[in-house]
């Protein structure tokens, strides 16, 4: 079990993709109507976490397993696999569920994990444009048979995504989380926004990883900072409009605010690691050195493999 309540920030782009569709609005990227900023579920980052995770070699339980007839297990014939439904069996062999937790309802074997680690819904830091993309299939449909088929879907140019998460060390004792569980979920995070299957598709690939900050608190401390993803911005051009941002190069990352709250609590923080990508430019100021001035920051240890 862990010992040490943790904060997370983690900022990816996003170019000419989809980063969350609707299913219930045509799968279009999930806008804020009101102030025009993009949104992306948090479900939508753990599934490219446990996908990431799978590849790693970790075992996974919520995930896609076909029976012989081609139709999808069902959560109650999965748990039957596991010694016919015992739940230390599940958390043993199932980082996802240690992780994340999972609701179990099935008859009078009813059991609910609340997930040491959550994460909030990712906001663009600024407002971003849908465009809808048309095109033609060369291959034609059963009811055209004579020439291919209009296509279409939703893309936003260009956003950056900050998502703010935290894993609490009560309720890794429920479900058995450790350290070395959080280090491969980093990594997960980090690689599999770029690297999984995924998001290397036709409506997800134009992802990227920017920066990732975990804030590892002193052993003991009942205390988190809390909404870190509140306390940054991006610096651009006053002539740049939001909608006309195209790359990561355009503006400048501002974690002033960050480096407030963090110096004004730095006494409750043993160690920050981190990891960002060399495009990223910061304010002055907001240099990770500065942010975390007088606390032991290092790079993820995975950046060594």
């Amino acid at each position: 079990m862990i010992r040490n309540r943790r904060e997370y920030l983690f900022f990816y782009d996003v170019t000419d993709a989809n980063p969350n569709g609707d299913p219930m609005d045509e799968n279009k990227p999930r806008i804020d109507e009101e102030t025009k900023i993009c949104l992306v579920t948090d479900s939508r980052l753990k599934r490219i976490i446990r996908d990431e995770l799978a590849d790693m070699g970790e075992e996974i339980f919520i995930r896609e397993e076909r029976k012989e007839d081609g139709k999808l297990k069902t959560k109650e014939e999965l748990l039957k696999s596991y010694n016919k439904g015992d739940y230390n069996e599940i958390l043993k062999r199932c980082i996802d569920i240690r992780l994340f937790g999972g609701t179990f309802a099935i008859g009078d074997n009813a059991k609910s994990f609340t997930g040491p680690v959550q994460f909030k819904f990712g906001r663009s830091l600024h407002k971003v444009d849908v465009k809808l993309i048309k095109g033609t299939t060369v291959m034609p449909s059963g009811e055209q048979r004579g020439q291919g088929t209009m296509t279409d879907f939703y893309i936003i140019p260009y956003g950056l995504f900050c998502f703010y998460g935290i894993a609490n060390e009560k309720a890794s004792n429920d479900t058995q989380l450790t350290d070395e569980d959080l280090e491969k979920m980093t990594e997960a995070l980090w690689k599999g926004i770029k690297e999984s299957t995924d998001v290397i598709s036709r409506s997800k690939f134009g992802h990227m990883p920017r920066l990732l900050i975990e804030i590892i608190y002193k052993e003991g401390e009942k205390f988190h900072i809390g909404e870190l993803n509140k306390r940054v911005s991006i610096n651009k051009p006053e002539a740049l409009d939001d909608l006309a941002i195209r790359d990561i190069e355009e503006f400048e990352l501002d974690l002033s605010k960050l480096k407030e709250a963090v110096q004004k609590h730095k006494d409750k923080i043993e160690k920050v690691y981190y990891c960002i990508d060399e495009r990223v430019k910061l304010t002055e100021g907001s240099a990770l050195d500065e942010v975390f001035e007088n606390i032991t920051l290092e790079k993820f240890p995975w950046l060594a493999e």
